[in-house]
């Protein structure tokens, strides 16, 4: 059976993550190390990847990788007499992912542009990268494209600070439904506040 020339690219992507690909993928690390935390770049790194979610070849489109931190937040060590298990420094993690807040990044970095979407690129034992999509939503080929235009709608400005990017809708569990997920719509938050509503109402 033939394959698609994306299917051959998969393919020699997953072989560097094997140990046959670790010198190569030694080499590509130290070099993004070195680069800033936000990178342009000419290309994608996976193309298979970015055209599934939605990168294109054309004018308008702006590919950057970065670089975030591994684990959780670091805290200080407070001074006053606590065991260790009040101390508040282990186990401090954000609710949001690391892929999210490397397209917050991107969108802070580029604030006149939308963060589209981002894939996994690699990782080491410090830090991870990502590769964020985004895209000018007031560009004239974007603007004409009926494939991409409605990233110009308003409702769609900081699409990624209220996350309706896919890893956004990961982090707020819309992926999934049924039972276990019935305060996931619309919000979390939206249910929170309807339920404190129905608690502070006073019945007659």
């Amino acid at each position: 059976m033939t394959q698609s020339t994306y299917r051959y690219i998969a393919r020699s992507f997953r072989a560097t993550l094997g140990e046959e690909g670790q010198a190569l993928r030694h080499e590509r690390l130290l070099t993004w190390r070195r680069d800033h935390t936000v990178t342009r770049l000419e290309h994608p790194t996976r193309l298979d990847r970015a055209r599934a979610i939605g990168w294109r070849a054309k004018n308008g489109y702006l590919m950057v990788r970065v670089r975030v931190r591994r684990g959780g937040q670091r805290k200080r060590a407070i001074i006053a007499g606590r065991r260790p298990k009040r101390k508040g420094i282990l186990r401090m993690t954000l609710a949001k992912s690391l892929q999210r807040i490397a397209e917050e990044r991107a969108q802070k970095h580029y604030p006149n542009l939308e963060v589209l979407n981002s894939y996994w690129v690699g990782e080491d034992g410090k830090e991870k990268f990502f590769e964020v999509i985004l895209v000018d939503p007031v560009h004239p080929e974007i603007l004409a494209d009926p494939k991409i235009n409605w990233i110009s709608a308003p409702s769609q400005k900081g699409r990624v600070y209220r996350g309706l990017t896919r890893a956004g809708t990961d982090g707020r569990g819309l992926r999934w439904k049924g039972k276990g997920t019935e305060r996931m719509r619309p919000s979390r938050a939206r249910n929170r506040r309807d339920i404190r509503r129905t608690q502070t109402k006073v019945i007659p």
